[in-house]
C-alpha cells in the first residue's frame, strides 16, 4: 500500500515538472498563432481599405506570420516594401 502511494506521488510530481517545462513553449506557440491570425485580419482590412486606391498586399501565411512576429512595425514594413516594389 505504501509503495503504491509513493508511486502515485512520484508520478504526480513527474507530471507537474514536465508540465512546467512544456507549458512555456506552448504559450509562445499559441501567442504566435493568435498574433498571426490577427495579422491576417489586419492585412484583410488594409486590402479592404486599399482597394479604393489600387493598393493590395498578398494575404498568405508568410505575411501573416511577419505581422504576427513584428506587430505594427511588420505592417509598416509590408506597406513600405509594397510601395517600393510597386
Amino acid at each position: 500500500m505504501d509503495g503504491n502511494l509513493i508511486a502515485y506521488l512520484a508520478c504526480i510530481c513527474f507530471l507537474f515538472i514536465f508540465g512546467r517545462i512544456f507549458i512555456v513553449p506552448i504559450k509562445k506557440i499559441l501567442k504566435l498563432v493568435f498574433n498571426s491570425i490577427l495579422g491576417g485580419v489586419v492585412i484583410f482590412l488594409i486590402n479592404l481599405i486599399g482597394a479604393n486606391f489600387g493598393f493590395h498586399i498578398g494575404l498568405n501565411i508568410f505575411t501573416s506570420i511577419l505581422i504576427g512576429l513584428l506587430g505594427l512595425p511588420g505592417v509598416v514594413c509590408l506597406i513600405v516594401v509594397k510601395l517600393l516594389i510597386g
